[in-house]
This record gives C-alpha cells, sequence and structure tokens, in this order.
C-alpha cells in the first residue's frame, strides 16, 4: 500500500505494510539512520521523533496513523547540527557510547518548543522514559538547561 508522509519538510511516498512502523519506514525505505532501534516496545526512547512537534516512539507508530502530521528526526532537527539542544550535548559532554543521544535529543528539543524554560521536575518528566545505559542523566538535565537559556 502506498504512504505519502512529510518526513523533515519533504513529502515522501513510500510502498509498506499499514502495520509497518514509522522507525522501519525512516531506517529501511528512506535511508535515516539516525533514529535508531532501542527496544521496540516503545520503553527506551531510542526511536523518538517529534510528530507535530511531539516527542513520539517511532517504533511502534503504525505508518498507516499519519495523515498529514509533520514527522522531524534527527536529521531533519538542524541542517548543520547546530540545533541549541545539540550543541548544548557537545559543550556537557553528555554522550558515552551515545546510542540513546537521538532520542534524548528528540526529547529535549521537543520539551524546549513547548516549555521555554523548564523546571528540573520538568525536564526528568519529560525525559522519563528514555533510558541511557551510561547513566548520563545529571549531563542531560544540565545540557537541556543550558539549551534552553541559548
Amino acid at each position: 500500500m502506498a504512504f505519502t508522509i512529510n518526513i523533515n519538510g519533504e513529502s515522501k511516498t513510500i510502498e509498506v505494510a499499514p502495520d509497518t512502523p514509522l522507525l522501519w519506514v525512516l531506517r529501511d525505505h528512506l535511508k535515516l539512520k539516525g533514529t535508531k532501534f532501542g527496544c521496540g516496545i516503545a520503553q527506551c526512547g531510542a526511536c523518538t521523533v517529534h510528530v507535530d512537534g511531539t516527542a513520539m516512539r517511532s517504533c511502534v507508530l503504525p505508518i498507516s496513523e499519519l495523515k498529514d502530521q509533520k514527522i522531524v528526526t534527527i536529521e531533519g532537527l538542524s541542517e548543520k547540527g547546530d540545533h541549541p539542544v545539540q550543541k548544548a550535548w557537545l559543550k556537557h559532554d553528555v554522550a558515552q557510547c551515545g546510542y540513546c543521544q537521538t532520542g534524548q535529543i528528540m526529547s529535549a528539543a521537543a520539551l524546549l518548543a513547548k516549555t521555554k524554560n523548564p523546571s528540573n521536575e520538568q525536564i526528568d518528566q519529560a525525559m522519563n522514559g528514555n533510558i541511557c545505559r551510561c547513566g548520563t542523566y545529571t549531563r542531560i538535565r544540565d545540557a537541556v538547561k543550558t539549551a534552553a537559556k541559548g
């Protein structure tokens, strides 16, 4: 079945089964490899993308549920990797292994788009469910606060 979706500001038509998760459309059909597969059950956050500005888990989001929504992946967050969250991530040396960072950055960017100066509690709530096996949660919170200022 053919589906037309808006990815990073571009309209793309893909032939896939209606129950195909967005994650696999991104990775296998559109060759956008920044969004990661982690758990496959929307628990770890590695696959987080923005759907109409809201952070969503792409591993459980069937392509058939996406009609006219605008989808943004890490590749579409900023052309040169200079989004305030990305710059703050570098400043605070957040990434260790780096696997979860795409999802972490996308969740943080969605938070800051809606909440300009989030409290620690708001940051923790928004980032809850984004698992970092390296445990850089303190650096993540610091980076979000820095991005909010910048």
